[in-house]
Order: structure tokens, then sequence, then C-alpha cells
């Protein structure tokens, strides 16, 4: 259930693709238990309602128990309700804001401290200390914002503005936050703009003649597969901290990239969308192989101690928060679509969805 129409349809496309792709490799390699995974596929458009819609015909007419889908944090509060009540288990693969907790989610992405916690830090150390906040106006952004203002305030940094656009932002309000960073000459700009507006908002950037190796845009979903729509020439000094990217080294991401290119074009990318989407379908996979039954509770119960190597490399859960111990990672955009890889973390990090353990003023970068 992504949306492949619609504001957000190149980045829910993604995870359309990463969750196909494993499906089909599964079912090439005989399926689970000796029985082909048999997909039912909805496009709710990037409409909310259509999500909470959807997720109760799945859940009622189709007969299904499992569903992997939502990207946006709206759509899967909009879900999340429904799936609890009719006990479904919902399959989440997008970075999100963390503060929340369900025996039915499995959460995929990646939560703050996986990737916030690193990126404040590296702007503050590489670019300068005053940054300037531009958000979609829904949970995501404010949140996302939220915690990185305590981190760079912490450090000794200034937000010089907190600004949030309309989902649908137009060209006259993006022209006239670009104005205001012009104005105020911050030293990057963290952006949680998502969908098409954050597409347009790249290019009135380099149209309004910014240098973006010096004054970069940072985000935590700008990721290849946007940058390609983008144009990669006008995008390269941009900054994304993410837990994978497709420069990462690596047999197993050698294997998935090479898949994703085969089955898709090879002009496609892999990106922080398709592969938490990939990895999923495959540890349900393995978790369903063991609990041998559809019932939520078993699947449910054996996810939780999984140990799979996946395209990014070797993920666990934490059983106390139903997340995932993610490698965070920061990569600088380059002129051919991708990433360098600047810094990663020396292994996976445990999530803290409720920052109950993070520190804001502790070091994260070192070298």
């Amino acid at each position: 259930m992504f949306s492949r129409s619609g504001i957000t349809e190149v980045t829910e496309s993604e995870h359309f693709f990463g969750t196909a792709l494993a499906v089909e490799e599964i079912n090439a390699s005989g399926g689970v238990l000796g029985k082909p995974i048999a997909p039912v596929a909805y496009d709710p458009g990037g409409d909310h309602t259509a999500y909470r819609n959807l997720a109760r015909r799945l859940l009622t007419d189709d007969d299904v128990t499992v569903i992997f889908g939502c990207s946006m944090s709206a759509s899967r509060k909009a879900v999340l309700p429904i799936v609890e009540r009719h006990n479904g288990l919902l399959f989440y693969p997008s970075m999100y804001e963390g503060f929340e907790y369900s025996e039915n989610v499995v959460y995929t992405g990646a939560t703050l401290n996986q990737n916030t916690f690193a990126l404040a830090e590296y702007l503050l150390r590489h670019y300068g200390p005053k940054i300037y906040f531009i958000g979609a106006d829904y949970i995501y952004p404010r949140e996302s914002n939220r915690v990185m203002r305590d981190i760079v305030e912490s450090k000794g940094g200034e937000v010089v503005s907190e600004r949030y656009i309309p989902l649908n932002a137009d060209e006259d309000t993006l022209r006239s936050a670009l104005a205001e960073i012009q104005r105020l000459k911050p030293d990057a700009i963290f952006s949680t703009i998502v969908g098409k507006p954050a597409q347009r908002f790249y290019r009135m950037y380099a149209e309004a003649g910014i240098d973006r190796t010096r004054y970069p845009i940072a985000s935590l979903t700008m990721a290849e597969t946007e940058i390609r729509e983008i144009g990669p020439q006008i995008c390269s000094g941009h900054i994304l901290s993410a837990t994978y990217f497709q420069t990462v080294e690596g047999a197993s991401n050698e294997r998935f990239v090479e898949a994703f290119k085969r089955r898709f074009g090879r002009d496609m990318t892999t990106s922080v969308w398709s592969q938490p989407a990939y990895a999923q379908v495959h540890l349900f996979a393995r978790a369903l192989e063991r609990a041998g039954s559809l019932e939520t509770h078993r699947i449910s119960e054996e996810i939780l101690a999984e140990d799979y190597l996946a395209p990014e490399g070797r993920l666990s859960f934490d059983p106390d928060t139903r997340h995932l111990w993610l490698h965070p990672r920061i990569g600088v955009a380059r002129e051919d679509g991708l990433f360098d890889i600047v810094w990663q973390a020396p292994g996976p990090i445990r999530p803290d969805p409720y920052l109950t353990a993070s520190r804001f003023e502790d070091a994260w970068l070192e070298g």
C-alpha cells in the first residue's frame, strides 16, 4: 500500500519497487513453506483518507493480515487505528519522528537518533553555526525540527529561522522562503520539505545561484531517486543523512543494486526508500518460515529475533521498541546523482524512538 501517484509518487514508488523485488526473489526461491507470496497492491494516491479506507479493505474484504505500506507519518497515523482494531501487522519502512510504539507495527526505518544527531554535528562542524529550517507542515518535519533545534542549540549553534509551508506549496511560497534565506545568509539549510515541492525547492535554489558547496541544503529524505528527477548536475554538494546509500560497500549491497537495475532498468538507482522496503519483506519471510502461520502475534514474536545481513549492513531488532538497529551515514551528492559517504557510524546504532537514552550534547562524529 504505497502511493505510486500523488505528491510523494517518486519516493513511494521506490518503496513499491523494493517490496516487489523482494517478493519476486522469495517466490523464485520457492516461496515460504513451499507457497508463493501473493501480493494485493493498492495505490492510495497520497490521500490519507484513502490509506485508511484501503487498509480497512485489505484487512476485511481481502482477508489480508500483513500490510507493507505507508510512507509519510500522516498516512501511518491514519492507518494505525484500523490495523490495531483488526489485529493486523503493518511493516513501516520510512524514517520517521519516533515517539510511537504499537504491537501491530514493525518499524524498519530510522528514528531521529539514527540520522538527525549525526547531521547536526556534521553541519555545525563543517559549515557553520547558523542553520535555517524549512519544512512541510505536518508531524514529521515539526518533530524533526524540534529535536534538531535542541541538538543545534546544545552545541552552540543558532536556528536563524524555522518556517513551515503547505505540503502542496506553490512556487510563490518557495520563492518567498528563498528570499528569506538570501537575506539571512545561513551556513546551511535543514529541509524537511517532501515530494514535488521539495524537488522544486532544490531547482529554485540552483536558479538563485547560491553556492551549494558552501551553503548546502541538508535533508533526511532527498535521496538518489529524487536527485535524478531534479537533475544531478544542480544537486552536487547537497547533503543527506540516511542509513543507506547506493554507494555502500559490500557484497550484499552489490547484489541488491544489480538485481534492482536488472529488474527495473539500468538507469534506476537504489535508495533509502527502496532498501528498507526490500529488507523488511525478507525479514517477514524469514519470520513467517519459523512461525509457520500468518497469525500476526506469531510473526511479530519471531521477527524480533531476526539477525539479517541487508544491503545496508547487519540488521537486528530492539525488542523493547520494535525498531531496528541501523547504520547512520552522511553522504554528499555528486554530479552523477550518487553520494560520496563522508561519514558513517562504526557499527549499527540502537534505535531510541523516545530519546530516553540519547544526549543532545554527545559528540557523534570522529575524525
